[in-house]
């Protein structure tokens, strides 16, 4: 009887601090998540990546847009980044309030702010006619969005203007040859 007492005692106490203790949020790359979806639906994750594309404002208060997380959102080509493979991201929704805060998304000779949004991984949801995106609860700006500095590539020009001094020359030529005959 007394064992009993004490492990039921125990019992209570381990889940008082069970319940009082927050569920962390599982840290999980955009990969990990498309990869293996089904297991973390309904879980708050933490996910880290690149604003992209275009913010889409709702009716609902709420704002659509993509979280990239390849290696193009942390170091661009143009910026002597790696060429690895195609972007990889996920639609994210989050309130439209938080919005207002952000850098621009990331686009042609722009990188958007690098972000880590924690959220419910809803997965297939059937609200959304089985779409899978993540429902953003928190962003915590990681790096602001920059305009990237691409530059001319004066090789490729000299090259064209070489190509058309080479193509005039040739031209004229051809147009002097065949008149004297």
């Amino acid at each position: 009887m007394r064992v009993r007492v004490i492990i039921g005692v125990a019992v209570m106490v381990g889940a008082m601090f069970a319940s009082s203790s927050p569920v962390q949020a599982v840290t999980v790359s955009v990969v990990e998540l498309l990869a293996d979806g089904e297991s973390f639906s309904g879980q708050e994750v933490t996910v880290v990546g690149e604003l992209v594309g275009d913010y889409g404002f709702r009716s609902d208060g709420r704002v659509w847009t993509q979280l990239n997380s390849d290696s193009y959102a942390i170091r661009p080509i143009v910026e002597g980044g790696p060429l690895r493979g195609s972007n990889i991201g996920l639609g994210i929704r989050m309130p439209a309030d938080v919005v207002q805060d952000l850098d621009p998304p990331g686009r042609y000779r722009l990188v958007g702010p690098v972000v880590s949004v924690t959220g419910v991984w809803r997965y297939h949801d059937a609200q959304r006619q089985g779409e899978s995106f993540l429902d953003v609860t928190s962003v915590v700006v990681q790096a602001p969005g920059r305009d990237l500095a691409e530059h001319p590539n004066w090789g490729v020009y000299a090259g064209a203007l070489a190509f058309a001094a080479i193509a005039g020359v040739a031209t004229v030529g051809y147009i002097r040859e065949r008149d004297t005959k």
